[in-house]
């Protein structure tokens, strides 16, 4: 029979005030998790699971129950480095819900080919770049804005149709 995994059950956010004993090395899309099966730089395979879904940036940690520390290393990934009217650009990256990184010069967001014609046809200039990627947190504090959504949508018109019949009768006349 195997051992048990050691688990993380705890984040400590960076800056970490004690040394990390190693490192995992994570995507973006992977730094969003509750719980799965890690392995070390060093090899050393963990468990995180943890009480709800978080979004871990760069020099985070994860504490095992032991109390050593498993420092977060954003991995190098495939992006787009958009450079132009920034502020446009960031504007239509942003109505899209796109994650973006915003730095002096230049956005950064993951590689997407759709994106990458719409933001050429508002005449940026697009290249492929491999690194890692921290974008924005959000308006709203520490990690992702996690999607849009503006809640149950009911809508009142001011229009008939031609089936309507308000009264009841079904005669097809609908109340005036």
């Amino acid at each position: 029979m195997s051992a048990a995994l050691p688990r993380a059950t705890e984040i400590r956010r960076a800056p970490l005030e004690a040394a990390a004993a190693d490192r995992v090395v994570l995507t973006y899309d992977g730094r969003l998790l509750r719980r799965r099966k890690l392995q070390a730089a060093g090899g050393m395979a963990f468990l995180a699971d943890l009480a709800a879904t978080v979004s871990l940036d760069h020099g985070d940690a994860f504490v095992l129950e032991d109390g050593r520390l498993i420092a977060v290393e954003a991995a190098p990934e495939a992006l787009l480095q958009v450079t132009g009217d920034l502020p446009r650009l960031a504007w239509h990256i942003g109505n899209r819900h796109t994650p973006c990184r915003i730095e002096p010069g230049r956005l950064l967001i993951q590689r997407d080919h759709v994106l990458a014609q719409m933001l050429e046809g508002l005449g940026a200039e697009v290249a492929e770049v491999t690194e890692p990627f921290t974008p924005e947190g959000g308006a709203y504090g520490h990690g992702r804005t996690m999607g849009h959504d503006h809640g149950p949508v009911h809508h009142h018109s001011a229009h008939t149709h031609i089936d309507d019949d308000e009264d009841g009768d079904d005669d097809g006349e609908a109340l005036a």
